[in-house]
């Protein structure tokens, strides 16, 4: 390697210590990491420091993982649904009206950057700024445990009809047409048997790792190669092997590769272009619309029958503006549309609601809680069949989170305590796969302080097994029980020994830790054969 190598390898290696520092500090305030990640873009802005080939293609490369396990999760019935395609068209036109209108208003006022604009160019800035973050919401969804629920399929949903809109403004403003031969990209479907077939075959180990980078990055070229964006191609390809436990296992295996390549993307925001004080002014005074923004989906989805935790949910998700307007704004920059400095002002935008986004959050719940009543009076009194609230019965067990250890451990209380068991999962697929396995499971969000407030009614609950994937999602469990008084035994899971001391100090009865605790049960099974084998 030679000096300039070097050189480069070093610049990027500070890239990675400043980035890592200000996300340490984020989750220490109680922030998402990725709010340090974009104040890390700014600040190497703010000294002049450009992005990189090496950040450039790794961003690139998140993007297409992240759309990549997006589609390996994703449930094609969920575009159907007029809360998804019907909520996101109308809620476009409202921003595009509404912003476009305000920002019109202001060049008529020849007021800093917005003088020179005409209808036409405060429209196509409104347009930029009526996308939400699928990077962003889909991390956020990630760590807290929520991709499956309600909320969170529908905020996804959005996010990809969104993404299709910005692919159809591209290809028509760049003057660039999918090809005719666009259509064989058709021949994928006939594919999928052949496609989850080698998926069962690779194992559990780097093979598992290797055949995702293949499809991701496979599927990308191909749909770059006829003239569609590639990232869609990293989604379709996710979508075509979805729906199986294999394809959540290679999901779950992917997640650091993706958080990691992530991290350029996030870094190259801020590193998007030049700082100046009208910029940054004109920048955090768009901010505040992302208020409106969201609640303009509020009021959409509560409309759209939804139930208003559900509508609330969805929408503080979707309280941020996207990368997708950067590329908006780029080619409206390119063509000559906009002034350079409007690039700027929307990554400026983007990254202060995403500050904006992260808090609201990370407070949701609560947000949710203290003005729930407010709140309900604005929903309709019609539900839809997935978004009602279940009823336990006469259930004495719940066990939350019906993955593999959450399957097992119903299994085991079943065989002891027989139909006073009952299994609560948010995964709607799940759901159907045990009930048609004979499991008693429903379908619900037990993050929702409705639930456990017709729980602590039903005064049968005695025990509580969390066995939910991440420490987010058990600790969200553990605050409705708290806030809904209630007073039976809670047991939960703990992936690393470091979660073991926030459960038992967010009111955990016990706590079991999976891999400590494996060794255990696996002596306790030897020992229970073995004597069942004496003579």
């Amino acid at each position: 390697m030679d000096f300039e190598q070097i050189a480069f390898a070093f610049g990027d290696l500070a890239w990675l210590a400043i980035a890592f520092a200000l996300g340490l500090l984020s989750r220490a305030v109680g922030l998402p990491p990725l709010v340090g990640f974009l104040c890390a873009g700014f600040v190497l802005n703010l000294y002049g420091i450009g992005g990189g080939e090496v950040l450039r293609r790794l961003s690139d490369l998140g993007i297409t993982l992240l759309l990549f396990t997006v589609g390996l999760k994703l449930n094609l019935r969920t575009f159907a649904r007029p809360q998804v395609w019907a909520v996101t068209g109308l809620h476009m036109a409202m921003v595009v009206l509404v912003f476009g209108t305000a920002f019109f208003a202001f060049a008529l006022w020849g007021t800093s950057l917005f003088s020179g604009l005409d209808l036409g160019r405060s429209l196509l800035i409104a347009f930029a700024l009526s996308f939400s973050s699928t990077v962003f919401v889909v991390k956020v969804l990630e760590e807290r445990g929520e991709t499956a629920s309600l909320h969170g399929r529908i905020a996804v949903g959005i996010l990809i009809v969104q993404d299709l809109a910005a692919v159809v403004f591209i290809a028509f403003s760049t003057g660039l047409s999918p090809s005719f031969t666009a259509l064989l990209v058709l021949l994928l479907i006939p594919m999928r048997p052949l496609l989850v077939y080698i998926l069962r075959r690779v194992g559990h180990g780097e093979l598992l790792v290797l055949y995702g980078l293949l499809l991701a990055l496979g599927g990308a070229e191909i749909f770059e190669l006829v003239g569609l964006k590639g990232d869609l191609g990293a989604l379709a390809l996710g979508v075509l092997i979805a729906n199986n436990s294999k394809a959540d296992e290679m999901a779950k295996t992917m997640l650091g590769f993706k958080d990691l390549f992530l991290l350029a993307f996030f870094l190259s925001i801020g590193l998007s272009g030049p700082l100046t004080l009208d910029v940054v002014l004109v920048g955090a005074a768009v901010t505040p619309l992302v208020l409106l923004k969201s609640a303009f989906f509020f009021a959409l989805l509560s409309g759209f029958k939804l139930r208003a935790r559900t509508s609330l949910m969805a929408s503080l998700n979707l309280t941020n503006f996207s990368e997708f307007g950067l590329i908006v704004a780029a080619i409206g920059v390119g063509n000559g549309w906009l002034d350079g400095r409007w690039l700027i002002v929307i990554a400026i935008a983007l990254a202060l609601s995403c500050v904006v986004a992260a808090s609201l959050n990370v407070w949701s719940q609560q947000i949710h809680a203290r003005y729930r009543t407010w709140w309900n009076r604005l929903q309709r009194p019609e539900r839809l069949a997935d978004d009602r609230l279940f009823d336990i019965g006469g259930s004495k067990i719940a066990v939350i989170g019906m993955g593999r250890v959450g399957t097992a451990a119903y299994d085991n209380m079943h065989r002891l305590h027989g139909e006073t068991v009952v299994g609560v999962e948010m995964d709607a697929v799940k759901v159907e796969r045990q009930q048609a396995n004979g499991r008693h499971v429903l379908l619900g969000d037990v993050s929702d302080a409705d639930f456990w407030d017709r729980v602590r009614e039903a005064h049968t609950i005695e025990l509580v097994m969390l066995t939910l994937p991440n420490l987010a999602a058990n600790l969200a469990v553990l605050d409705m029980l708290k806030t809904a008084s209630f007073s039976g035994r809670v047991v939960a899971t703990a992936r690393f020994p470091d979660e073991i001391e926030p459960l038992e100090a967010a009111g955990a009865s016990s706590v079991y830790y999976l891999y400590a605790e494996a060794g255990s049960g696996f002596a306790a099974h030897v020992a229970e054969q073995a004597r069942s084998n004496v003579p």
